[in-house]
């Protein structure tokens, strides 16, 4: 079984944040928000991106960095930036994992990186591209987990849904 966590350290914009707990719910992922918020999470834009998902999800707030670590001593801490030298699909993840997200403006804070270049990985991208979407990254290094151990706990098989008309 995979434990799949999503961490966000300050997060700014809410319809990200709706999205990303709206991907945590399609993988089974626990989100994780390390405070300050740019936000409330009773936010309306919030809720409006992760439409009726968002009481359904394992969310869990902190007041800072440290304390994220208190509360979760175990498992593998995966950090996401552009200034990586791993490439995510080339990367093996543990099946106990937390992707670890900076906010949207900056990133993740270069001291936290400090010392975790092993552990640090990026999405492709063209050499123009300033960045992804925080929510798409999201997206794409869940899938890539989740897909390194065959998709897991996931709905797999194809077919159409059908109506309890038909």
């Amino acid at each position: 079984m995979v434990n799949l966590n999503i961490v966000l350290l300050e997060p700014e914009i809410p319809q990200n944040t709706g999205n990303i707990g709206r991907t945590c719910n399609a993988m089974g992922a626990g989100l994780h928000l390390i405070e300050p918020l740019g936000f409330s999470i009773e936010d309306k834009y919030l809720k409006r991106a992760g439409l009726d998902y968002w009481k359904e999800l394992n969310v869990k707030c902190y007041r800072d960095f440290e304390a994220f670590l208190k509360k979760n001593p175990r498992g593998q801490k995966v950090f996401i930036s552009k200034k990586a030298d791993n490439r995510c699909d080339r990367f093996c993840y543990a099946p106990d994992v937390f992707l670890i997200f900076g906010k949207e403006s900056a990133g993740l804070p270069e001291a936290l990186l400090l010392g975790k270049q092993d552990t640090c990985v990026r999405v492709p991208m063209s050499a123009h591209t300033r960045s992804l979407n925080l929510a798409n990254t999201v997206a794409i290094l869940s899938y890539e987990v989740m897909r390194q151990y065959n998709f897991t706990g996931l709905k797999t098989d194809g077919g159409f849904y059908h109506s309890a008309a038909e």
